[in-house]
């Protein structure tokens, strides 16, 4: 009676594992069909392969034939390979079927092809491929190193967990002898309890997995202009932020630009705002590759860019000038004729440790003193910047100037 009440308590253990595993990958199913992430179909897929293995093996029973078996093991150990590949595709790698189905290969193989294997053999065999597979899922997760993945960690314990209990009979051979004695059914039953947990825990972390990656691609959103693909001013004020710490840290002087695209208001108002955007498109891209990787770039305004540059002044003049010159040869046309396309920028530089706001007010200076001179130039303020009041002043007093300026070009053209 004893014995019969514990096969009793086995076999219940499995069959709530196959409903847990049956119900999760339903889930898992559902959610990939909303919400377009390819690894939940993978988990999906791997959660039903595996509760349909169990089920098979539970409705077999002790008459399990030997066929059924290797049909039973085989799908468990793609279940598993599902399992890894999964994780590969979440962390944006390619899936490898040739991976998925190896395990169950290695494990047809030598049963149909090695002398017939004992039951403790195939027994370390099967588990020993599973914790192989639960080995690589763990390293695949490893892979992920970004500090926001908070979850990674359990992540990681949850499948080496699974491949230490498979691998506790292997370890302790002798003591642990499936087949024979009352250590069997206690490993057995140790193994089924631990499937459920497994189960429920890893469709835990998926959900942490995936909910971390959609706060984060949101995050990343809300910093990026969506127009050019260049951070906006507030994804600019962040990196530019940890840029400025860096180079102070390092003691390396930093250089500040503002780009403002010349005549763009006439643009839009003489073609239309689809052919400004296309304008301020191809900016982005032209300014992109005439800077360096490591400059941060960002749209701050309608047609107003910016730029920090881990430099000194003369670099980035240079810099700056690429810039020009490859956008006024950029070669933009509207139904076939040509549209002239240049951009004043003004350059501003100072030591490590001074604020943005003072070398974007003083970059503004040079700005509006590149416009005054013309447009379709580089202009630059030489003098270090102090203090954030004086670079503003004299921001304010670049601006009235040109304002005058301009004011006086329309009055000669009406005389």
């Amino acid at each position: 009676m004893p014995g019969n009440s514990l096969s009793l308590d086995i076999s219940t253990l499995y069959l709530v594992a196959t409903l847990v595993a049956a119900m999760l990958g339903g889930l898992l199913i559902y959610f990939w069909r909303q919400e377009k992430i390819a690894a939940l179909g993978w988990w999906g897929a791997a959660y039903l392969l595996g509760a349909a293995s169990i089920a098979l093996w539970i409705a077999g029973g002790d008459d399990l034939g030997f066929g059924l078996l290797l049909a039973v093991n085989a799908v468990g150990f793609i279940a598993c390979g599902l399992v890894w590949d999964a994780a590969r595709v979440f962390h944006g790698r390619t899936p490898s079927i040739v991976g998925v189905v190896a395990g169950a290969m290695v494990w047809l193989g030598a049963v149909l092809v090695a002398d017939p294997l004992s039951e403790q053999v195939r027994l370390f065999l099967g588990a020993g491929i599973v914790a192989a597979y639960a080995a690589l899922t763990a390293s695949e997760l490893w892979r992920e190193r970004r500090k926001a993945m908070r979850s990674r960690w359990p992540a990681i314990f949850v499948p080496i967990l699974h491949g230490a209990v498979l691998m506790l009979p292997i370890v302790l051979g002798d003591i642990l002898s499936p087949g024979t004695g009352p250590y069997n059914a206690i490993w057995v039953a140790a193994f089924a309890a631990e499937l459920v947990f497994y189960a429920i825990g890893t469709v835990f972390i998926i959900f942490m997995l995936v909910s971390e990656r959609t706060l984060a691609i949101h995050k990343t959103a809300a910093s990026i202009d969506p127009l050019t693909g260049l951070l906006n001013r507030r994804g600019f004020r962040e990196a530019t932020t940890r840029m400025i710490e860096r180079e102070a840290k390092a003691g390396r002087p930093i250089t500040a630009m503002i780009f403002d695209i010349d005549h763009f208001k006439a643009v839009n108002d003489t073609y239309g705002h689809a052919t400004g955007d296309d304008v301020l498109r191809v900016f982005a891209n032209v300014a992109v590759g005439a800077l360096r990787v490591t400059d941060l770039l960002g749209r701050v305004g309608g047609e107003e860019f910016a730029a920090l540059l881990p430099c000194g002044m003369e670099e980035a003049l240079v810099a700056a000038e690429r810039v020009r010159d490859a956008f006024e040869q950029a070669g933009i046309a509207v139904d076939g004729a040509p549209l002239a396309t240049t951009v004043s920028i003004g350059v501003a530089g100072g030591p490590a440790s001074t604020e943005l706001d003072v070398l974007l007010a003083s970059a503004d200076t040079a700005l509006y003193r590149a416009k005054r001179g013309g447009r379709n130039r580089v202009a630059a303020v030489l003098e270090e910047p102090l203090e954030l009041d004086h670079a503003r002043r004299l921001a304010q007093a670049a601006r009235g100037d040109s304002a005058k300026a301009n004011a006086n070009a329309v009055s000669e053209a009406y005389v």
